[in-house]
């Protein structure tokens, strides 16, 4: 069963976009497939996608918005 989850990480500044996301992805209650990272702290695009990768996870990055950013991460 495929499953995708949204964390919502708007608002804050780092280390927390970061910190938030790699709780999640460790946590192994957590089932999922992939997971969208929703961010408007710059900061978090140069932060989240190598922890992430380090983590096994393929990693692309857009721009939602002006200013705001999903990263969509899949477990490889």
């Amino acid at each position: 069963m495929s499953t995708k989850h949204t964390l919502d990480v708007r608002g804050e500044i780092c280390p927390y976009p970061m910190i938030k996301t790699n709780k999640f992805l460790d946590n192994k209650k957590n089932h999922f497939e992939s997971i969208e990272v929703i961010t408007d702290h710059p900061p978090a695009l140069s932060t989240i996608p190598p922890e992430a990768i380090k983590r096994g996870f393929a990693c692309e990055v857009n721009e939602s918005a002006a200013g705001e950013w999903t990263i969509l991460l899949t477990k490889i």
